[in-house]
């Protein structure tokens, strides 16, 4: 089993930035591969970004390449989210989740392990 607790949501203006953080604790965190997803209202949840557990392969959806960063910190169980050039476009509720090392993709079925969300709003 593992826990994941997000953090760093909140309100920022069109072209700021935001940093989100996923804590992780239980099962061995170095082993997971982890992502982050997105759900705004009324629509699907959708991937964001992966980062495989070694080797620092990541993965990131057409809409945030070149403006998010996917990172970790294996030492401190830690992934982190830095979103720049924020769009209004990319308010919606954060997840952090975790799949299994052999899988790295898009398909949040194949992740075992979801965060409680944390929301980010981007004004416009």
């Amino acid at each position: 089993q593992v826990q994941l607790v997000e953090s760093g949501g909140g309100l920022v203006q069109a072209g700021g930035s935001l940093r989100l953080s996923c804590a992780a604790s239980g099962r061995t965190f170095t082993t997971y591969t982890m992502g982050w997803f997105r759900q705004a209202p009324g629509k699907e949840r959708e991937f964001v970004a992966a980062h495989k557990w070694s080797g620092g392969y990541t993965l990131y959806a057409d809409s945030v390449k070149g403006r998010f960063t996917i990172s970790r910190d294996n030492a401190k169980s830690t992934v982190f989210l830095q979103m720049n050039s924020l769009k209004p476009e990319d308010t919606a509720v954060y997840y952090c989740a975790a799949a299994q090392s052999y899988y790295v993709g898009v398909d949040p079925r194949n992740y075992n392990y979801w965060g409680q969300g944390t929301q980010v709003t981007v004004s416009s």
